[in-house]
């Protein structure tokens, strides 16, 4: 009898989880609604691939030359006496920024058509940028004339020869020439970092 008792108490137990779940599904939280599609990213353009190399070029250069100490700004290796080295002559860090930022400018107005900057009478700029602060701007504000640039180029007129303090280049050159050559001079800004004890900011937590 007992036996029949604990058959007939599953039998009912059984039945009253199933109607629960069948009311709970029914009556009770909605089923979740379905994941929300996101939005096709846009196809990239000739202007969008520049303006991605400009970008990321940008972050490594500026966050390195603001990783050097004020007081070390006009640091050149020529000042280690380094044995059997030859850094006679070399640029300082801060005459290695303001080459960058000047090369940028020569190839970059060639493509938006704005002047090149007061001041600018050789390779490394004008000479009375002095301060780090007055040096960075001078980046900063030839990286912001860079992304100005790569908007201009479009399949259609990327190889038409422009005019540029050097002579004449396709436009696709003129945009994408100054991340080649400021890649360069990183190099060399951040062998100076490393002579001061300072890590690179992107080599930091790698």
């Amino acid at each position: 009898m007992n036996h029949w008792r604990v058959l007939v108490l599953m039998a009912v137990l059984s039945i009253a989880v199933g109607a629960f779940t069948q009311s709970g599904t029914k009556q009770g939280a909605p089923a979740p609604a379905p994941q929300a599609q996101q939005s096709p990213q846009p196809p990239p353009t000739v202007a969008s691939m520049l303006e991605r190399q400009i970008a990321a070029n940008e972050k490594q250069v500026v966050e390195a030359a603001e990783a050097m100490p004020e007081d070390k700004f006009n640091f050149s290796p020529e000042s280690l006496n380094l044995p059997g080295s030859d850094y006679k002559g070399v640029r300082t860090f801060a005459l290695e920024v303001r080459h960058i930022a000047t090369a940028n400018y020569a190839f970059w107005s060639g493509l938006t058509g704005e002047p090149m900057p007061a001041g600018i009478k050789g390779p490394n700029g004008p000479e009375e940028l002095k301060t780090k602060a007055e040096i960075i701007k001078f980046l900063k504000d030839s990286y912001a004339l860079g992304h100005r640039a790569a908007a201009t180029v479009t399949p259609a007129n990327m190889m038409d020869m422009v005019a540029f303090p050097f002579g004449k280049a396709p436009r696709l050159q003129l945009a994408s020439g100054p991340v080649a050559h400021a890649n360069d001079h990183y190099g060399q800004m951040v062998e100076y970092l490393r002579m001061n004890g300072i890590v690179p900011p992107a080599s930091r937590g790698n």
